[in-house]
């Protein structure tokens, strides 16, 4: 009779051990959770830098040719990202402006903008022929 008497009392969980089980089911489920979000965010980091530098490559090809470039300034939107491109005449102490040469160095910059704020900015010389 003590042997059935003390199979009753060792069998099954006490109240402690399930309630540990959950808090440790809990922590888990809980660190697995966090992990998926930060994944999650920086997918979506990853998407938008993508996103924001492909529209920036596409302006830059989208150029006209350089016969058709000229100085000034021009905005638009393209794909819900603000760009401007700036084009004026490049200074640089070793440019001679006077020179008789048939090529005219002009700094382009591409400056694109996303909805969130950030910035991208190219800057490149382009070669254009002298009129005349």
């Amino acid at each position: 009779m003590s042997r059935s008497l003390h199979r009753k009392t060792s069998a099954g969980f006490t109240l402690i051990e399930v309630l540990v089980a959950l808090a440790v089911i809990a922590a888990s489920l809980t660190a697995i959770g966090a992990l998926m979000a930060v994944s999650m965010r920086g997918a979506q980091s990853i998407a938008q830098r993508l996103a924001f530098r492909e529209t920036l490559r596409a302006l830059v090809t989208s150029l006209p040719d350089n016969r058709d470039l000229d100085a000034g300034t021009k905005t638009g939107v393209a794909a819900g990202f603000r760009w401007r491109l700036d084009i004026a005449p490049f200074a640089a102490t070793f440019v001679d402006p006077q020179a008789q040469t048939p090529w005219q160095p002009e700094a382009v910059v591409i400056t694109i903008r996303s909805p969130s704020g950030q910035q991208l900015q190219i800057n490149t010389i382009r070669l254009r022929r002298r009129p005349g």
